[in-house]
């Protein structure tokens, strides 16, 4: 069960992790929309939250490719270093010795 097991949560990992990226990138590309014509915005709080629950990746990307919070330092920096914490609990998990058994 293990080999399955671990394969199906690796792949809703991976799905999820697809889907808020995609999420951070719609959002930061939503606000600038929302920017330039004075409508409702998503606050920056909500930004940050999707980034630290995995879309920190759609976020960045969504920053630049909408040039979108990159004159805000705590952007330019927070958003980096949030990816950079989540790679290192990546790296971290990856190297521990989990085994999960379905009983």
């Amino acid at each position: 069960m293990e080999a399955s097991g671990g394969l199906e949560v690796r792949l809703w990992l991976y799905g999820y992790l697809v889907l808020i990226n995609l999420l951070g990138l719609f959002l930061m590309g939503y606000d600038k929309h929302q920017a330039k014509k004075g409508g409702f915005r998503i606050s920056e709080a909500t930004l940050f939250a999707v980034a630290i629950l995995g879309g920190s990746i759609g976020s960045i990307l969504g920053m630049y490719l909408f040039r979108h919070k990159t004159r805000h330092w705590y952007f330019v920096v927070g958003m980096p270093f949030i990816l950079l914490l989540q790679a290192a609990a990546a790296m971290l998990v990856m190297q521990m010795p989990i085994v999960i058994k379905v009983i």
